[in-house]
């Protein structure tokens, strides 16, 4: 079975693998400065919360390199995208490291490039850990629908909501994945369908308007998405569309699963109505490829993210283990578990 890592550390740059030119293409793209990572974040060349979160830190350790200044290269990065918390939860540990060191500018640099480092290669650990969590709810012959990309591409490797979908088909479960295309940049069908082939793991995409018709003719049996930001109490920002999907779940009895590491869990925000929603730019909607398909002077609006409120939401599943309602109790008490370091 193949495998592929969406952010690589090579010495003094950082390779990442280009999202916009899949599938067409596989182009790796090296960066150098914290400028350069910004501009992958903001451009989605890398994106997913945790893959932009580590890209972050590699930004952090580059400046470092560079002996260029990290309080400014924080707030370039800081700006790049504002919904996805573990962008701010990645560089708030870097800060923590940096702010204040009093020893030599080389050894500062060597300590952050060891920490974005461990950042990564605790993705890892943490979405298989996700995985393992999740197989007990996963049947034997199980469908799943599943909205925009989660997998290695969205993360460093395996995934949250697809790392789920790959450890049951690798644990001998004959897993169907349904992949939202996921409007207007087509995650799931570039980036999910993409990860699916190279996985060998059956599936089938569908147009997103298409999931409440295959929930009822094709007997979907739980559906898994990610996350960008979960509130205290529940509320999930996801890829536009997500609500929408919970909805169709609920009237369906289907269980909505969400899977996130406990660094996407923002105890700070109480509820959905204050985590900040990006607009991108109107030619996402406007433009099909190089073709205009909204005519001249119709106003688009196009919201990146939507906010799933909790009581849609049947569990979220970490690398700690599963938080079912009331999650305002759950939630803080794993990850008080993930801050104790235990699994």
């Amino acid at each position: 079975m193949s495998t592929f890592r969406s952010i690589e550390w090579q010495g003094d740059r950082l390779v990442l693998l280009d999202q916009r030119r899949i599938p067409e293409e596989k182009v790796y793209l090296e960066l150098f400065t914290p400028e350069e990572v910004a501009q992958a974040i903001r451009e989605m060349a890398v994106r997913g919360a945790p893959a932009i979160g580590a890209a972050a830190a590699f930004g952090i350790a580059l400046a470092a390199l560079r002996g260029e200044d990290l309080v400014e290269a924080d707030k370039v990065l800081r700006a790049s995208r504002p919904t996805a918390v573990n962008l701010f939860w990645a560089l708030d540990r870097m800060k923590r490291i940096w702010e204040g060191y009093e020893g030599s500018p080389e050894a500062l640099a060597q300590r952050l490039v060891e920490e974005a480092q461990k950042i990564a290669e605790e993705d890892v650990e943490a979405n298989k850990r996700i995985g393992r969590h999740a197989l007990p709810l996963i049947p034997d012959e199980a469908k799943i629908l599943h909205h925009c990309n989660t997998g290695s591409l969205a993360t460093v490797d395996y995934g949250t909501a697809l790392g789920i979908i790959r450890i049951a088909h690798e644990a001998g479960k004959k897993v169907h994945a349904f992949l939202d295309e996921t409007r207007p940049r087509l995650q799931g069908a570039r980036l999910s369908a993409f990860e699916m082939n190279e996985l060998g793991i059956p599936h089938t995409v569908i147009v997103d308007g298409a999931s409440g018709h295959v929930m009822k003719t094709f007997g979907i049996d739980l559906v898994v998405v990610g996350a960008d930001r979960i509130a205290r109490n529940g509320d999930t920002a996801n890829k536009i569309g997500t609500y929408n999907l919970a909805i169709a779940a609920r009237y369906h009895g289907v269980p909505f699963y969400v899977a996130a590491p406990t660094s996407t869990i923002d105890l700070k925000t109480r509820t959905g109505a204050e985590i900040p929603i990006e607009e991108r730019a109107p030619e996402e909607v406007a433009y099909c490829g190089p073709v205009r398909v909204v005519p001249e002077g119709s106003p688009v609006y196009n919201p990146a993210f939507d906010v799933t409120p909790a009581e849609l939401i049947t569990a979220i599943i970490t690398e700690v283990g599963i938080a079912y309602p009331p999650f305002e109790e759950s939630l803080p008490a794993l990850v008080a578990k993930a801050q104790g370091g235990r699994a």
